[in-house]
């Protein structure tokens, strides 16, 4: 009786990670369908624990943000324990015991958060690269675990793409950063094109803040370029729900591009039945043998 209890809870426990995936609207959501029911439910444990995180940099209504982290940073404590107290910890926990997931990478995520609480600007590009590789890189490290894979060069595959996912995330959040005070693109690409941090947050369009735009998307459209060529031929199969993930984020960077860099007027956004298709379009291509976008 007591296990069976505790098969329920955890049942619901991992519901309601799941419910917390599906109302994000995320692109990892689409993604997942791709996966096992048991890596799913591991994927949506992991997008929980990584979304609540993250929400405590952006709730402006929370006076202790820092403290909270703390809570947080103690209860990954208790997930490895094997103690854990929060609806979201228990389901993380057992998914950390299933598939001996890295400590490690989860505390780079609350070290990114941590960041953000830090720092509302950024100088240098490297400087931006390491909070990137913490609040996105991290998140693809723990994935590509739950995904299983073979050659270590995967790990670079998902360090590029996590990147180019943020790099993706700062372009489109550009307003809603500004609104918070918070400028991520490099404050020295500012100055080489000549946009000042105020043009930034009062959302001024111009061919100056254009010209950062496309350069910014280039980078990005590198960083896509280099997961692209990191990834190992004998996992690609494994892998299929961060290729999903790479074509959905690519899609959103080509819309941003095409709209000629329209983002202080409007949050732009891949539309589900894209992501259906391009879910699609990769779980064909790795049966078919289609050519990846």
């Amino acid at each position: 009786m007591k296990s069976e209890r505790g098969d329920n809870q955890l049942a619901r426990d991992y519901e309601r990670c799941a419910a917390i995936t599906r109302r994000s609207s995320s692109n990892f959501y689409y993604a997942f369908m791709l996966l096992p029911a048991d890596r799913r439910r591991a994927l949506n444990a992991v997008y929980a624990f990584c979304r609540f995180v993250d929400n405590i940099a952006d709730d402006e209504g929370s006076r202790e943000p820092a403290a909270m982290l703390d809570r947080w940073r103690r209860e990954l404590d208790a997930v490895y324990a094997g103690t854990p107290a929060h609806a979201i910890a228990r389901a993380l926990a057992d998914s950390v015991r299933r598939f001996n997931l890295h400590r490690r990478y989860f505390d780079e995520v609350i070290a990114g958060v941590e960041m953000d609480l830090a720092h509302k600007r950024y100088e240098t590009f490297d400087d931006l690269r390491l909070y990137c590789y913490r609040v996105a890189s991290a998140v693809g490290l723990i994935c590509i675990e739950l995904f299983g894979y073979r050659n270590p060069r995967s790990a670079v595959y998902a360090e590029n793409l996590g990147i180019a996912f943020q790099l993706t995330n700062i372009l489109r959040d550009i307003s809603e950063d500004a609104a918070r005070d918070r400028i991520y693109i490099p404050l020295e690409d500012l100055r080489k094109f000549g946009v000042t941090e105020q043009q930034i947050l009062e959302g001024r369009y111009s061919p100056e803040f254009r010209a950062l735009m496309d350069y910014e998307a280039i980078r990005a459209q590198t960083f896509y370029s280099a997961a692209v060529d990191s990834l190992p031929g004998e996992d690609r199969m494994s892998l299929l729900s961060a290729e999903a993930m790479r074509m959905i984020y690519r899609d959103l960077l080509n819309r941003i591009i095409k709209a000629d860099y329209r983002v202080f007027n409007h949050r732009y956004r891949v539309p589900a039945p894209r992501k259906l298709f391009l879910v699609g379009r990769v779980w064909a291509g790795s049966h078919l043998g289609f050519a990846p976008i």
